[in-house]
């Protein structure tokens, strides 16, 4: 299976739950809750990736991506994003240098 159909198959598991009860779904949960709350968890989430790799912890590396990821997704779907958008836009990026992308986003924003 690959990595954008196990985003896809997450991505509509956590579209399908948008509207269910958030006594009995932690997606709904978290998704009625303000955006403040899930850009937190995201924070959380990447602070506990940081530390799995600073204690260099391969298998809590693994898991705490995962959780980052997952409640990535979660954010995308608060903004309607699809994960095809993302893996689209890292698609467009793919064989650019770094620097020259990042230039190239400064220049855009200094010519608005």
């Amino acid at each position: 299976m690959t990595a954008s159909t196990i985003l896809q198959r997450l991505a509509q598991t956590i579209e399908a739950r948008k509207n269910a009860d958030p006594a009995r779904s932690y997606v709904a949960k978290l998704l009625s809750s303000s955006e403040d709350k899930v850009l937190k968890k995201i924070a959380e989430e990447a602070a506990e990736t940081i530390m799995a790799c600073k204690d260099n912890d391969r298998e809590q590396i693994i898991y705490e991506t995962a959780d980052l990821w997952f409640h990535c997704l979660i954010m995308l779907a608060r903004h309607d994003i699809s994960p095809e958008t993302v893996l689209s836009e890292l698609e467009r990026r793919e064989g650019i240098s770094g620097i020259e992308e990042k230039r190239s986003r400064l220049q855009s924003t200094q010519t608005e």
